[in-house]
């Protein structure tokens, strides 16, 4: 290499032109240095001491109608940064609901929570450490322990439960744990293979006392082992399978920037709190260049997970995953090859410890495409021509831990403008000391019970097809009497009904009628004149089965309904209330819906509940396959035609043939067609 020196300076280079400054949107995720700093105004106002726990803490999103201007009109106003934080203080039990301005650097709200009627927000990290010091110092349970034939409580793994509401006295506006034992024999043990069965400890978790302990008479402790690991127990593994790789040598179809997710026509910003988790915001559809909205914000706002044993150890067992013990904070740092497959991008998020504090969780969200099968497929007899179009999605997905259970919730989005949740559940099913004589459990090993139980999730869909006003017809197919004027009897048709106020939108799926719902747009119609839409479609399993006069159902009034449409407001996110820890019950949308709001042409959400009736099998034994829950949301007269005629024909000339055909006895009608000549019906 040589280098040349000149005796003419060259000139400099103009400066560019600065960069237009891009205003920092109002819905991105929170960032560490503004939990940082709402924690300091807390401290500034003496909300902060030693004994304060953050017990929730995550972005108040502006309202709607804010953020929509925002983005309309450059001069229109930022809206407020605020988060909304609530604080538990261990030394003197009070709870206190908070609005941080993070802008104004002010606190906007100091509110006290009245913990006998509206309950306490989640578990702490320290209160399953106290737990266990707890009651393995209290005599009655060690004796109890002791009687099953315990006497090591160094084998003894304790595992504190959020209590509910039973019609304890001394419980009331005290923070209580349910405690239940099992043994854990060596260090990888499957403790859930060992309950101590027929014993719960009733721990007040802040005067750090056990209130009862309660017995039955289940007093063995099943011994078969549960390690799904040990070779004894798994047997030789098996050699057979060849390896799938799945590799994009031309890299991804999606971008990923400043937290908006753009892919196919989709565009989606990606967001993630300590409570929910996972959250999607303004997904909506490039459409000739434009982006029409169709979901604000869509999340996973509550999950029960309902025990259906009636025993004394176990039937005050409903857990409020979301609510109790926080999914986003649960969540897994995902791996490649493990949990994802392919060519992935992966986004960390930040929640808030207990002592608000802000915690990184690597990569907590996965983003990858994959292959769905077919699209579309004809092979037409009459121009000879056969296509077939490959379906692809994109898949946004966490996965989380809550004790025994692991859930994956999966969003998929398709090139055809249909939107999925997949709920993907894991892990290992509770278990219990079965005595051989309950039809409230499932036998899975000599002396080892699992009891009946749902997961009952709840969708938020903050809904704006073609903008904010919205309505929701339920659809219903019907038969047709033979008449006159359907002489055959062969007509069916179906029911439109308009779910005008919030008391008519408490409804249940009923798969005999096919009942979908319609959320329809009252700004924009398609090509024939009717309203752009999207249907939900229900998988329509059973809902909530817990009696009427339940706890559960007190207090999981959201479930006892698959459909709830209200009036849409900023602050109500929670299906099952906000402080959602022993809260007695009507909170949430029972009480959301109890204004009866018009939502008929309105600023509307959908929140949809569906789950799973789980009646364990014995291949639920040692760890449990993978099972689904989910709905489907297709959009129905949004678009004018087939949005995806444009998806090349990618994998080889078989799947694209233009080819001439006619005269070669390959034509068919339609169905009913024969072969060999072209037949119209009835001919």
């Amino acid at each position: 290499m040589s280098t040349e020196v000149t005796s003419e300076i060259a000139p400099a280079p103009a400066p560019a032109p600065a960069p237009a400054l891009q205003r920092p949107h109002p819905l991105r995720m929170l960032a560490a240095d503004e939990i940082r700093a709402a924690r300091k105004v807390l401290a500034d106002a003496g909300l902060v001491s030693d004994s304060t726990r953050f017990s929730y803490f995550m972005l108040r999103e502006p309202d709607k109608s804010e953020v929509l201007a925002w983005e309309s009109a450059d001069s229109a106003p930022q809206p407020a940064r605020e988060v909304t934080v609530l604080l538990t203080d261990l030394a003197t039990g009070s709870v206190v609901e908070t609005h941080v301005d993070l802008d104004a650097q002010v606190m906007t709200l100091c509110r006290a929570v009245d913990t006998a009627s509206e309950g306490f927000g989640p578990t702490l990290d320290e209160d399953f450490v106290v737990a266990d010091d707890i009651v393995k110092a209290h005599p009655a349970w060690v004796a109890a322990i002791a009687k099953r034939g315990v006497t090591d409580l160094d084998t003894v793994r304790t595992v504190p439960l959020s209590a509910g509401v039973f019609g304890y006295a001394d419980e009331v506006g005290r923070r209580v744990f349910r405690v239940l034992a099992f043994q854990q024999r060596y260090p990888t043990d499957s403790v859930w293979a060992h309950p101590i069965d027929g014993v719960v400890a009733h721990v007040d978790i802040d005067a750090r006392k056990v209130l009862r302990v309660v017995e039955t008479g289940i007093e063995h402790v099943p011994d078969e082992s549960g390690d799904y690991l040990d070779p004894a127990v798994r047997g030789p593994e098996r050699t057979t399978l060849k390896p799938i790789e799945i590799t994009q040598p031309e890299g991804v179809s999606f971008s990923l920037e400043d937290g908006i997710l753009e892919w196919q026509g989709w565009r989606v910003r990606v967001g993630f709190n300590g409570r929910e988790g996972l959250t999607l915001h303004q997904i909506g559809f490039s459409d000739a260049g434009v982006v029409r909205p169709i979901v604000y914000r869509a999340s996973v706002s509550e999950m029960v997970v309902n025990y259906g044993d009636p025993t004394p150890t176990h039937a005050w067992q409903n857990y409020f995953d979301v609510g109790e013990y926080q999914f986003g904070r649960l969540a897994n740092s995902l791996e490649l090859g493990c949990d994802c497959l392919g060519e992935i991008r992966y986004v960390d998020a930040t929640v808030v410890s207990d002592l608000g504090e802000p915690v990184v969780i690597k990569n907590a969200i996965c983003i990858h495409e994959e292959d769905a099968g077919i699209l579309w497929k004809h092979n037409d007899g009459f121009s000879g021509t056969k296509e077939t179009r490959r379906q692809r999605r994109l898949v946004v997905s966490f996965f989380v831990t809550v004790g025994n259970y692991d859930y994956g919730f999966y969003w998929h989005l398709y090139l055809d403008g249909t939107m999925q949740l997949e709920c993907k559940a894991t892990g290992i099913v509770f278990t219990s000391g079965h005595d051989g004589a309950t039809e409230y459990a499932t036998k899975l090993a000599p002396g080892l019970g699992a009891p009946v139980h749902q997961h009952m999730f709840c969708a938020r869909l903050d809904m704006t097809i073609d903008g904010v006003r919205n309505h929701v017809d339920e659809l219903d197919v019907q038969r047709v009497p033979t008449s006159e004027t359907n002489a055959w009897g062969n007509a069916l048709t179906r029911t439109r009904t308009r779910l005008a106020r919030e008391s008519e939108a408490q409804r249940l799926a009923v798969q005999d009628l096919g009942r979908v719902w319609s959320i329809e747009s009252d700004e924009r119609t398609n090509r024939v004149g009717e309203p752009t839409a999207f249907v939900l479609y229900p998988e329509g399993r059973p809902p909530l089965l817990a009696a009427d006069d339940a706890s559960a159902r007190r207090r999981a009034g959201f479930a006892s309904k698959h459909l709830w449409v209200t009036r849409y407001d900023r602050d109500e996110l929670w299906a099952a209330g906000y402080t959602v820890n022993q809260h007695p019950g009507g909170a949430g949308l029972p009480a959301y819906a109890a204004a009866d709001r018009s939502i008929d042409g309105q600023d509307i959400v959908v929140w949809h509940t569906f789950g799973l009736t789980h009646f364990p099998r014995l291949e639920d034994w040692p760890i449990m396959p993978v099972d689904y829950a989910g709905f489907t949301l297709k959009p129905h007269g949004f678009f004018d035609r087939n949005p995806t005629l444009d998806v090349p024909a990618t994998i080889g000339p078989a799947c694209h043939d233009h080819a001439d055909h006619h005269g070669h006895g390959q034509a068919h009608g339609g169905h009913g067609g024969a072969h060999s000549t072209q037949h119209t019906h009835g001919a």
